[in-house]
């Protein structure tokens, strides 16, 4: 008889290792090490893998080879199809990570009711819910939908003959986590169980062209369980983001084989479910309070659309020898920077102030073309200031107190006048740009972060 072999799987990264570790070498991760057998495993995996048919093709010319477009199935929700490329490919497989109650299932019940009623059968796989509790969300949603069909089942086998037998359009498996291939000896969840049922939904989506989601869930960490198993696998990785507490919801796409990535949509969380939000600037800035002390409008960039945000700023003397650094929304070392260089570029004192900084709505903000107007509403809360009401910000701050260049502009601008902003200061070109200014807006260029701060702020 052969002997037993083993390995060490981190269920966190994946990070395998041939003895028992209580701490994770590469995540850090105490406790999240099992134990895999090898030799069982690798002969149910090979009997699972014998038929991958999608695989088996015939070598072909590159100059025989059509490239059509895939024809894709429109959504009525906007913001969705936007995240996905245009709409759902047939035959793609799609993971949806996103917190515990952050409306992940809210999200996947409204769109597989939409294709039930457009395009064809929809079957949602549950391994957390039963129906009825399914049905309550559903008619607390006031979703109608006769094709679209419930079942609470954690067994891949099974899982796959009721996709045999009902041959529906879009598939969901809210999660994947708690879905196990009875071949494996591993408990469902783990690195060997995710990669396999992964697999096989991927084969299913391929063979069959049907559209197949994934839910998976998200660590303390904000990744999702066995990320790099799971990424590798599937076509597309959306992650809903937001905070709980906040009424939006960030629909970020981080990959995407069929369209671009670090696409982004905006929902609210309403009673009858996920709402999309067609503007989100306009919403993010309908309770804006107009000439406070330390509120300035950032336009920033979310894949490829322009969004204004509000960025809030409070700067007060601290009673401790080191003071509070408080950043929510935006990099935690992207605020030590900037305050770095306001206290020793431009002369404002914050070596003996608590800053808290708030971006308004639950976002996050990313990119560096926010730079200026955390700068800005810093310096008018400091100095309380109040900045001009019509005025926008955009440019990145570098070390030496100058302003930088920053990319789409022109979006960012048109996306400014539209809401009504009459004035905008951004970086100064060093050269001659043929840039287009909308009708009604002054752009107002700087080359220092101190010309912007005088430009910005209110007379005392």
């Amino acid at each position: 008889m052969a002997k037993k072999q083993s390995q060490y799987v981190c269920n966190s990264c994946g990070r395998i290792t041939p003895v028992f570790m209580g701490k994770c070498p590469k995540c850090g991760q105490f406790g999240t090490m099992e134990e895999e057998i090898l030799v069982s495993e690798s002969t149910a995996v090979a009997k699972n893998r014998r038929a991958h048919s999608y695989t088996q093709d015939q070598p072909q010319r590159l100059a025989d080879i059509t490239s059509d477009g895939v024809e894709r199935l429109p959504l009525a929700i906007t913001e969705f199809s936007r995240v996905l490329g245009g709409g759902l490919v047939p035959g793609s497989l799609v993971l949806l990570g996103g917190e515990p109650g952050i409306g992940k299932s809210t999200l996947l019940l409204d769109v597989a009711a939409l294709v039930a009623n457009q395009h064809g059968l929809a079957l949602y796989v549950s391994g957390e819910e039963s129906a009825r509790q399914i049905k309550m969300r559903a008619d607390r949603m006031d979703i109608r939908a006769d094709d679209l069909f419930l079942v609470t089942e954690t067994n891949l086998s099974v899982i796959l003959t009721h996709v045999e037998k009902l041959k529906p359009a879009m598939l969901i498996v809210d999660s994947i986590q708690t879905t196990y291939d009875d071949a494996l000896t591993s408990t469902a969840g783990s690195v060997s169980q995710v990669r396999e049922c992964a697999s096989r939904f991927q084969e299913l989506a391929k063979l069959n062209g049907v559209t197949v989601f994934l839910v998976g869930h998200v660590t303390k960490e904000g990744a999702i369980a066995g990320p790099r198993v799971l990424e590798h696998i599937v076509d597309t990785v959306l992650y809903l983001e937001g905070d709980p507490f906040h009424r939006y919801r960030l629909l970020r796409s981080v990959k995407n084989r069929f369209g671009a990535t670090s696409e982004v949509g905006v929902f609210e969380m309403a009673e009858r479910g996920m709402v999309e939000v067609p503007n989100p600037s306009e919403a993010f800035l309908a309770e804006r309070q107009v000439n406070a002390p330390g509120s300035a409008i950032a336009v920033t960039i979310e894949g490829t659309r322009p969004l204004l945000v509000e960025v809030q700023a409070l700067a007060s003397s601290t009673t401790f020898s080191n003071p509070r650094r408080t950043a929510n929304g935006v990099d935690y070392n992207r605020l030590l920077l900037l305050t770095a260089v306001l206290t020793r570029r431009v002369n404002v004192p914050l070596y003996d102030k608590d800053v808290f900084l708030n971006v308004i709505g639950g976002l996050q903000i990313d990119e560096p073309a926010a730079d200026l107007a955390i700068a800005i509403a810093l310096t008018s809360s400091v100095k309380d200031r109040p900045i001009h009401a019509d005025m926008a910000f955009v440019g990145e701050v570098g070390l030496s107190g100058e302003l930088r260049a920053v990319s789409q502009l022109e979006v960012r601008l048109r996306e400014a006048a539209k809401l009504g902003f009459k004035r905008c200061v951004v970086p100064r070109p060093t050269r001659k740009s043929g840039l287009t200014i909308p009708d009604g807006l002054e752009v107002i260029g700087c080359r220092t972060l101190a010309e912007a701060i005088q430009a910005a702020l209110l007379p005392a």
